[in-house]
């Protein structure tokens, strides 16, 4: 198992299973989406943002009704880039009427806030768009705390069981790989970052049923990761 030498320098979080339940993201906002997604395209058509992902839909759909289509993603949770935008749009309105609060692990604002006044660089990867990922950290139930990251990645940079999307982020960054740890519940996701040489952390959190590996480190919140890699604990700096 790899750990740092010295303590990194980056954290890079994925977000369902690692920093939120998998449940509210696929029994609170999967859900919404499906719901209310069909009303939304409808009220937002003219919306340039919608007009691109659909016809984003179509093009890798061809001959098949663009919501039929986002309904057979939703089915396979499929990680589909105008899906996931779209989804984002949708709940994005659901946060700001006020029907969608992100819950987040109770361990997780606490050590992102001891990192930040540390110094410690925080980043977010997840195939979920960017703008769902800052509405899911700008509507927590401790309040926004998108300010403690500094960069969101998505699907935009590659897939995450793709080692090439992890060399495509650290460019973009300027970041070298071994400054850079990256904590995911998902054994493939952490495969493709270790081969692009960034150090990595199974979170295995009890309430998902992750199964642990047996390759990398695990830690079952992010209190027990920082331990691991020497990183300041809550209410350190």
């Amino acid at each position: 198992m790899k750990t740092a030498a010295s303590a990194p320098r980056v954290v890079l979080l994925d977000i369902e299973g690692t920093t939120a339940p998998v449940s509210f993201v696929h029994d609170v906002l999967f859900p919404y989406a499906r719901t209310h997604m069909a009303r939304v395209l409808e009220e937002r058509k003219s919306d340039p943002a919608v007009q691109a992902a659909l016809a984003e839909t179509e093009k890798l759909a061809p001959g098949v009704s663009p919501l039929e289509q986002l309904e057979r993603w939703m089915n396979e949770d499929a990680k589909v880039a105008p899906l996931k935008a779209l989804q984002g749009l949708v709940w994005a309105e659901g946060y700001k009427r006020g029907a969608l609060v992100a819950r987040l692990y109770p361990d997780v604002v606490p050590m992102l806030e001891s990192w930040y006044r540390a110094g410690i660089e925080l980043a977010v990867y997840s195939s979920g768009s960017e703008p769902a990922q800052k509405l899911i950290y700008g509507h927590t139930a401790q309040g926004d705390v998108t300010p403690l990251f500094t960069r969101f990645f998505d699907l935009r940079v590659g897939g995450k069981k793709e080692a090439a999307s992890y060399v495509a982020l650290l460019q973009e960054a300027g970041w070298k790989a071994a400054d850079v740890l990256f904590l995911s519940d998902v054994t493939a996701e952490l495969d493709a970052a270790a081969q692009a040489g960034l150090l990595v952390c199974q979170i295995v959190r009890p309430e998902d049923g992750t199964v642990a590996g047996t390759e990398y480190p695990v830690a079952g919140n992010l209190i027990e990761a920082a331990s691991l890699f020497g990183l300041p604990g809550v209410g350190q700096a």
